[in-house]
């Protein structure tokens, strides 16, 4: 039994760790909370149980295609505001470092809950693990003008602010916390980490497979915008919240079929809010104002645009189409010619579909990443997941690494992304830098600097290559077109090629949702 803020929880011992699930970090965010910030929960008496994942936040489910790999179990249940503890000692004194996990899933789907997030392994070495739901989709990322913007960001820095009040009761140093996540997860951890609200709550951080931005406010409330003229409703909080609960979540899951990482689309995301969010966070942390002194753990897989097309069986389609597809990833990415002809030149075998996926990757994190890495020499450190999956077509793709991070393995829903017969000693490996990170703030490589270190986890030993992606982002630095919008028409109001460009890739949209179908 622990005391917590509000109560005492009672936790189960597994395999010689204690686990507390479900402990309520804030109130649940219905009826009058809805698209609110969260408030604290209310306290109990007596002693609550904490043997069982707490509620999910409401989301709808993963498409046929994409269920067949990744996992998402839902648990109904307002209390959704929850968090999970597993430590190797409850006790106030143990002063252990702690590593706070924040789920991916595009910012709609995901949860604590998934088998592969199983903290245990972390407590077994010495590290108490915490693991956090938060609201997903437009309950948490909606834009509306009757409501703050990011409520779910919000959650998560209310699950860090108990975190720094709660966790010396279960073992844990609230100054040696290091905040991590993957994908959407580590976008948010980007987003923590540039928030003035959130310095001090934190001492590291972990982004994979996620770098920091910010949304562009008009895309997330045409998001919300599509979704109010579907439910014939205004689009303002007040009448989102009148709706039914499951109907909001088939709406959305509607609207945003046609969003993918590769294509773009309508989605949710982080924005600038003028509170939380004051600015963009990679500038912020690029221009030093946040999070000073933090250490950093960066990275990628080496093939994460595969999990955005073979499920969604664009991976054949984008190679058939050739210069089209090719267009399409230089609207997505607002860049000039040079860049796929410079792509074509470093990788003269590379196919189609592997030439845009590797764009749009660096386009969207490993630029970004190694721009932070660059303005923080000495205290950032990277990485690059190459192990192929075993399973077809699949490679060293997004989230793949999850499994190896967290060494667990053995579970089924790891084997739904890697296959069968993932190597153990990689697991051990891997999940043996994320301990030593979080205790010293060295996973054990050299830290960045100017000859540009990347630790490789791939079919053999780790090794540590020297710029091994510096030729293809030198592309992206080299290109005066990459880092303006490509504009949508010109002076006299004439389309120009980028709006020509734009048509090919609402094409490939709505051919990937007949795909689905």
């Amino acid at each position: 039994m622990v005391r917590t803020p509000h109560g005492a929880v009672r936790g189960r011992y597994e395999r010689g760790v204690a686990v507390f699930r479900g402990i309520p970090y804030a109130a649940p965010p219905f009826g009058p909370r809805r698209f609110r910030p969260p408030a604290p929960p209310e306290p109990w008496d007596g002693v609550r149980d904490a043997a069982a994942f707490g509620p999910t936040a409401p989301k709808p489910p993963y498409s046929d295609a994409f269920a067949h790999y990744l996992s998402d179990p839902e648990i109904p249940g307002d209390d959704c505001l929850n968090l999970n503890v597993w430590t190797p000692e409850p006790a106030p004194g143990a002063r252990l470092p702690v590593l706070v996990f924040l789920h991916g899933g595009a910012l709609t789907r995901g949860s604590s809950a998934i088998p592969v997030y199983d903290g245990r392994p972390f407590a077994r070495d010495g590290v108490v693990f915490v693991s956090v739901n938060y609201r997903l989709g437009v309950e948490g990322y909606g834009l509306f003008p009757d409501a703050p913007a990011n409520p779910g960001l919000r959650d998560q820095l209310a699950a860090l602010r108990w975190v720094h009040e709660s966790i010396a009761a279960f073992g844990g140093d609230p100054g040696r916390v290091t905040l991590c996540g993957q994908s959407a997860g580590a976008i948010s951890v980007g987003a923590l980490a540039a928030a003035p609200q959130a310095q001090g709550l934190f001492r590291r951080a972990i982004l994979q497979s996620g770098a920091p931005e910010a949304s562009d406010r008009a895309k997330v409330r045409r998001m919300v915008r599509r979704m109010a003229a579907r439910l014939k409703v205004p689009a303002t909080a007040e009448a989102f919240a009148a709706v039914d609960r499951d109907l909001l979540l088939r709406t959305q899951a509607d609207v945003g079929r046609l969003s993918s990482p590769v294509l773009g689309g309508p989605a949710f995301g982080i924005v600038t809010d003028g509170d939380l969010v004051p600015y963009d966070p990679l500038e912020a942390l690029l221009a030093g104002d946040a999070a000073p002194g933090a250490d950093l753990l960066l990275g990628w897989t080496r093939d994460e645009y595969l999990l955005w097309l073979v499920p969604g069986g664009l991976l054949e389609r984008v190679d058939r189409l050739g210069p089209v597809a090719l267009a399409a990833a230089r609207a997505r990415c607002h860049c000039g010619i040079g860049v796929p002809r410079g792509y074509r030149g470093l990788y003269p075998q590379a196919g189609t579909a592997e030439t845009v996926g590797q764009m749009v990757t660096d386009r969207l994190l490993r630029l970004p990443l190694q721009r932070l890495a660059d303005a923080r020499p000495g205290s950032s450190y990277v990485y690059e997941f190459a192990w192929p999956s075993r399973l077809p077509d699949l490679g060293a793709c997004h989230a793949l690494e999850l499994g190896f991070v967290f060494d667990t393995g053995e579970v089924p829903e790891a084997a739904k992304l890697a296959g069968e017969g993932a190597p153990p000693d990689l697991a051990t490996t891997m999940h043996r830098a994320w301990v030593r990170f979080a205790e010293t703030g060295d996973p054990g490589w050299e830290p960045w600097d100017a000859s540009h270190p990347v630790r490789v986890f791939g079919e053999d030993e780790p090794y540590t290559a020297h710029g091994p992606r510096d030729a293809a982002l030198a592309l992206w630095t080299a290109d005066t077109q990459a880092a303006d919008p490509v504009p949508e028409a010109s002076a006299d109001g004439q389309p120009t090629r980028g709006a020509e460009l734009r048509a090919v890739v609402r094409r490939l949209r709505r051919t990937a949702m007949v795909r689905r179908h």
